[in-house]
């Protein structure tokens, strides 16, 4: 079984893989490495400038890690938590990247696409953008903190586009009300909607109530 964690800058991915990885049997995370990207920092602080290297530095990276360790939990009693899914690398690039480059991204992101295998279920964290504002400032990570609201504003509506179209498996949860870290109930009701949308007993029809 394989669950992806999505979802834009601060909602809360890591978080949530690591708490779910206890509650489910035999379950791993696959965590992003991001900071092992030497042009993140001079990204936020000159996106046009530090895009292309940034994206092609992520895209090669992503695809490394999850070539690598993904066909690993592909066989029956065994669970994978990933704390993001390949395809948001293109996400990104649609946004930070234009023309030649862009054109040449697409053509890398497609090759190496078709050898990756995709979840069972992406579950998608949404949130407004004063929740993710909100949460970016509270972990105060250094290279965060020149973080644009216009930059974040852009990723809410990628996101938001793309899982209104996708066909794929997915599960949305709005995690504006939900504090699932101090909040064992919230936690409780994400594990709930994941192992009903994959028929994972047990799972309770009923429980839709976060308060």
């Amino acid at each position: 079984m394989y669950i992806a964690i999505e979802g834009v800058i601060g909602v809360g991915k890591t978080t949530l893989a690591r708490s779910l990885q206890p509650r489910f049997e035999n379950a791993e995370v696959l965590l992003e490495v991001f900071e092992e990207n030497p042009f993140l920092s001079d990204f936020y602080g000159d996106r046009v400038r530090y895009a292309f290297q940034t994206q092609i530095f992520f895209l090669l990276s992503r695809y490394r890690q999850q070539n690598h360790v993904i066909p690993q939990f592909l066989d029956p009693g065994r669970t994978l938590i990933a704390d993001y899914t390949f395809f948001k690398d293109a996400l990104f690039a649609r946004i930070n990247l234009r023309g030649d480059e862009l054109e040449m991204y697409h053509r890398v992101h497609e090759a190496l696409a078709e050898k990756i295998a995709m979840p069972d279920l992406t579950v998608y964290l949404s949130a407004n953008i004063d929740t993710l504002m909100n949460r970016i400032a509270q972990r105060d990570r250094s290279y965060e903190r020149t973080m644009e609201r216009s930059y974040i504003a852009e990723l809410v509506n990628a996101y938001d586009d793309f899982f209104s179209t996708i066909k794929t498996p997915h599960l949305v949860i709005d995690t504006n009300p939900l504090d699932f870290v101090r909040n064992r109930t919230h936690l409780d009701y994400i594990e709930n909607r994941v192992r009903e949308a994959l028929a994972i007993r047990p799972y309770q029809p009923s429980l839709l109530d976060t308060d």
